[in-house]
């Protein structure tokens, strides 16, 4: 069952005695969590019948005691447990998932980590109650999930737009929800998201960030590149050495790769790469500017500078760093 197919439920008030949500990706916990918190009581209600807890503050007897209490002049009562990773031998709650009360919502947020679902307590969840897994997303899933997450908010994204947040916010559902929701605070329901607004409203800069330097360098233009470096030599902390290279490193890989994909159709490309067909054209061009030996020096170029910016063999500044690495990327 996926997040969707547990939302629609809970707004035809179909509930689960418990609810296991666990994961790498919060974002989906917190969005069944509040739901819970916020559909199943009515303001009056809450304040008799909702119980937040927090794991690193209770024991498992503790959260049975509160599980075993009944609604007052309710239907139901809610319990919610945060940070449910935290709570010491969660294990011993199976004995109450066996046979939990009908009277009460139990919800235990998992993040960061899931069961083992070979295990009796997962099986028992399954069994009993409703276990869920908040699935994490990829670097090539990022654009298509903000284009999706936009459509639904009544608003189109241009294809370069979101690959900009992509590229920028990397794979934290949670953080790409942030930032969007308050880049669109101001732009009227129906817009065309452009890089202008991205860079308007979020401060990504649609003509100099990490994005446009992996183009500039992947098609070799040497100018280009030079006035990004540039820009982030005023802005250094915004542009961290160790970032730019892990990105650099990424691209410059798949590069590599490209050249023995022997199916070079954009959809074989997009799907042994990791990334958007959009992206495909670029990779192909960079290719064609270096050859596979050359990409294995500029590898290891960036695997010794990523030391070198980690503080090995010396204290050189981020920012001169990065202009060595990049003139000998190029040349």
């Amino acid at each position: 069952m996926d997040h969707e197919d547990i939302l629609k439920k809970l707004s035809n008030q179909v509930y689960y005695p418990v609810y296991f949500l666990m994961g790498e990706e919060s974002y989906y916990i917190d969005l069944i969590s509040d739901t819970i918190e916020e559909k199943i009581l009515d303001e009056g209600e809450k304040e008799f019948n909702l119980t937040v807890l927090y794991g690193k503050d209770v024991d498992v007897p503790t959260i049975i005691s509160y599980a075993k209490r009944y609604p007052m002049m309710s239907n139901y009562q809610v319990v919610i447990v945060k940070e449910a990773q935290d709570v010491k031998k969660i294990e011993d709650l199976l004995p109450y998932i066996e046979k939990p009360l009908k009277s009460t919502v139990l919800v235990l947020c998992y993040k960061y980590g899931k069961l083992d679902k070979r295990k009796a307590f997962a099986k028992a969840i399954d069994k009993h109650a409703l276990l869920y897994e908040s699935p994490k997303i990829y670097d090539n899933q990022v654009s298509p999930w903000i284009i999706q997450y936009l459509k639904k908010k009544n608003y189109t994204i241009q294809t370069k737009a979101a690959a900009l947040l992509a590229e920028s916010l990397g794979t934290s559902i949670s953080r790409i929800v942030n930032e969007i929701n308050k880049m669109i605070i101001n732009i009227p329901e129906g817009t065309e998201i452009t890089a202008l607004h991205v860079e308007q409203n979020i401060g990504i800069s649609k003509d100099f960030n990490v994005f446009e330097l992996v183009k500039a360098l992947e098609q070799k233009q040497v100018t280009r590149a030079n006035n990004i470096l540039l820009h982030f030599a005023k802005n250094e902390k915004d542009y961290p050495m160790v970032m730019v290279a892990a990105l650099l490193y990424a691209s410059f890989t798949k590069v590599l790769l490209y050249h023995y994909i022997t199916d070079k159709s954009q959809n074989n490309v997009a799907s042994v790469l990791g990334v958007s067909g959009f992206f495909v054209n670029d990779y192909a061009k960079a290719a064609a500017n270096y050859s596979p030996g050359k990409l294995v020096r500029v590898i290891s170029l960036l695997r010794e500078y990523d030391l070198k910016a980690k503080g090995v063999d010396g204290n050189t500044g981020s920012g001169e760093l990065l202009k060595e690495l990049v003139y000998k990327i190029l040349h």
